[in-house]
């Protein structure tokens, strides 16, 4: 793998990596890999998300669905449909609220469908941690908003709001959130995190984990000496957080990862994270800290419990394909261009095939979303009467 990085990037990549270091030091020779990872991510000024870098599309790290077709934000408009209506039926703004919205590009492909379909939108705020992401975001979205005459109010909001009705929506969201590693050694789960030695961050066990906070496919399966997995502490916490905060409505979010069965799988046996820099996937994730996208698989079954224990309505698991599928996007790429007509619905398949295609984003990309309160907008309605969601549920 070839990477040549230029003098800034090198010296941007050694600074955040001394910084670490200092971390290191300053907590005793270790620190858990959630540190290490929100430090990576998020350092004002040096983490990834946090230093300007170019992060999305061809000339990025990575590519998200959103980017590579508007028919994502189509699909996606189908299942959220009925939960708006019901709103403006009960005299509550038609709201939606994103969180971590990339480029933008998921918020303006829903913002032209539903003008398309006739739907007046009321707001559609957006919580972005990435100061030169949320700037992007502005600059798109609200060319959109004034190059077709919409009213939907846009906002960027530093918090999730109180007692919220309407849609969330988050699209690889979960995967950044720092989550914790551990590992099996003579029969018990260790904390598995980061040391300085030699001016090299590496790896180094801990303190036993406490097995109030081991999920139970940890505790009951058989587990190979040195096997290495996660725990998505935060990630959870955040979910909890959600879940209390949406009063009414619905949350839906893509992302990869999979049911605890599939994740804690014995032979999965060095767990799920992965660096990205431009589009190459890399293991070690000591590798070019500050540079490099660092992520991790969902654990679908934590979630649901989480959204669960916040008194969700019902919670649904399936993967990209089927839900894009039931969300029609097949009509809706028959909408906007002519197969007839190879020149201009080619770039419509591919895209498609990207989508949709077990081998590329259609297996591994699930789509989770969760109710509360729904019957009160849609009488006699449940989650699995939405588009999207009215196939098998995966949990």
């Amino acid at each position: 793998m070839d990477i040549t990085l230029t003098s800034l990037e090198t010296e941007h990549s050694q600074l955040l990596k001394d910084k670490i270091a200092a971390q290191i030091t300053s907590d005793g020779g270790w620190i858990p890999f959630s540190r290490y990872m929100e430090m990576v991510l998020y350092e004002p000024g040096m983490g990834y998300y946090s230093a300007g870098a170019h992060k999305l599309g061809t000339g990025g790290d990575f590519t998200t669905a959103p980017e590579l077709s508007p028919l994502f934000g189509a699909a996606i408009c189908s299942t959220l449909l009925p939960v708006l209506e019901g709103l403006i039926e009960k005299g509550l703004p038609a709201q939606i609220l994103e969180f971590g919205a990339g480029t933008g590009k998921l918020a303006t492909s829903i913002l032209t469908r539903l003008k398309d379909l006739g739907f007046s939108l009321d707001r559609y705020d957006i919580i972005e941690i990435s100061p030169d992401l949320a700037q992007r975001q502005k600059e798109s979205i609200t060319n959109v908003v004034r190059d077709q005459a919409l009213s939907t109010q846009c906002n960027w909001l530093s918090e999730l709001p109180l007692d919220f009705k309407g849609v969330i929506l988050a699209n690889e969201v979960i995967d950044a959130i720092p989550c914790d590693a551990i590992i099996f050694q003579n029969g018990f789960w260790y904390w598995y995190g980061v040391a300085f030695e030699e001016n090299t961050l590496l790896w180094k066990a801990g303190k036993p984990v406490g097995q109030d906070l081991l999920p139970a496919s940890l505790l009951s399966g058989n587990f190979s000496e040195g096997y290495v997995t996660e725990l998505h502490i935060p990630a959870n916490a955040w979910m909890h957080q959600l879940a209390q905060h949406l009063n009414t409505g619905l949350f839906l979010t893509f992302d990869y990862g999979f049911p605890e069965s599939e994740y804690y799988h014995p032979q999965r046996l060095e767990g799920t994270l992965m660096a990205h820099h431009r589009h190459h996937a890399i293991q070690d994730p000591f590798y070019l800290p500050g540079l490099c996208d660092l992520t991790t698989h969902v654990d679908w079954s934590q979630i649901a419990r989480s959204a669960l224990a916040e008194n969700a309505d019902n919670v649904f698991l399936t993967n990209q394909a089927a839900y894009l599928l039931d969300a029609g996007i097949g009509d809706i790429a028959l909408e906007i261009g002519d197969p007839s007509n190879p020149e201009t619905f080619l770039p419509i398949s591919n895209s498609l095939q990207k989508l949709l295609s077990e081998a590329e984003m259609g297996e591994l990309f699930k789509a989770f979303a969760f109710t509360k309160n729904l019957s009160d907008l849609l009488p006699g309605f449940t989650l699995e009467d939405l588009p999207g969601f009215r196939g098998r549920n995966r949990l």
